[in-house]
């Protein structure tokens, strides 16, 4: 038995912040948490690392920023009672129980959580993330060194197959395991994000671990584009909580009391605290043109926002974006 297993505690009806490449770092997991109302995030996660780097003595400094928390993240996790959890992939278990080890000696994170979903080309060339559905018995391996290595609550994010839905067979399956927890992403992995995520695989799920009797949570994922659509999917499929990934794109406020659209003010000064405080944390480290991506969160339906856009994409720096935004609001 796992001591201080967070997930047996879990909100019965949780939402969480699906991990996402380049973009759910320890600064906008902080913009998003600065929005939140208590209670109503319940669970962050890293960028998903690779166990290949974290277990190469040259490669690791190229991936560990991915595990960075600043001191005033872990200021609001802890005043919200937020988990943030570790997402890795690949698929050595050896390499798996390795970073499971590294992670629970040398980081601070409340549980592990395994990438059998991403449905990206070269990742599944690698034979990994959601090239493990069709390979349950690694899948199994994987998730056993994770739990041993780390002593950690594990947890698995998949989908519901690959070229068509397997979810009674794989959820089967990855629940005869010691995972803590599973989130299912509503849609194959031929379907990539093209199609409308079926949330009655949600339900297939949760009637699979009902009927093994299973003591694990399920979440789902896919097409949650707002708070109460998030609560509707919960009643509806009976799943334990709900994953967001793209909704969070179309409004950072998400999680907040009132997730309504913000005014003109408001977009702009939460933007202006995302620039200072990646340009805090990173300064030189990370590409500035990673913050591009985030700049549509915010400018957008208001007067002057498609200009606005344009310069901000134009900008080469914290100091060029921050002008922009200055010259705008005179």
């Amino acid at each position: 038995m796992l001591q201080n297993n967070f997930w047996k505690k879990l909100n019965p009806a949780a939402f969480a912040l699906a991990p996402m490449e380049d973009v759910t770092d320890t600064v906008f997991r902080e913009v998003v948490m600065s929005t939140a109302a208590f209670d109503k995030l319940h669970l962050l996660f890293t960028e998903f690392t690779s166990v290949d780097g974290i277990c190469h003595p040259l490669g690791r400094n190229a991936v560990l920023h991915r595990f960075k928390v600043n001191q005033s993240e872990t200021t609001l996790l802890q005043k919200n009672q937020i988990k943030l959890i570790a997402q890795i992939w690949g698929n050595d278990p050896e390499k798996f129980f390795k970073a499971a080890e590294f992670i629970a000696r040398e980081c601070s994170f409340d549980g592990i959580d395994i990438n059998m979903g991403c449905p990206v080309g070269k990742v599944i060339k690698q034979n990994t993330c959601s090239a493990l559905i069709d390979q349950p018995n690694l899948a199994l391996e994987i998730i056993d060194a994770t739990i041993k290595g780390s002593g950690l609550p594990v947890s698995v994010k998949t989908r519901t197959g690959t070229h068509s839905h397997q979810t009674e067979r794989w959820i089967g399956q990855l629940l005869g395991s010691d995972v803590s927890a599973v989130t299912l992403h509503a849609r194959t992995q031929k379907m990539l994000s093209n199609y409308p995520a079926d949330w009655d695989q949600v339900s297939i799920a949760v009637k699979v671990k009902q009927r093994m009797n299973a003591d694990i949570k399920i979440l789902g994922n896919g097409d949650v584009n707002s708070y109460n659509t998030g609560l509707k999917l919960i009643e509806n499929s009976g799943a334990d909580g709900v994953m967001i990934g793209r909704g969070i794109f179309t409004n950072p406020w998400f999680f907040s009391e009132d997730d309504s659209q913000r005014d003109v003010n408001e977009k702009i000064s939460l933007l202006e605290k995302h620039i200072r405080l990646f340009q805090e944390t990173w300064n030189s480290s990370r590409n500035f043109s990673i913050l591009k991506r985030f700049f549509k969160i915010y400018i957008h339906g208001f007067e002057g926002a498609a200009a606005l856009r344009a310069s901000l994409m134009d900008s080469r720096s914290h100091e060029e974006a921050l002008d922009a935004i200055s010259r705008f609001s005179k």
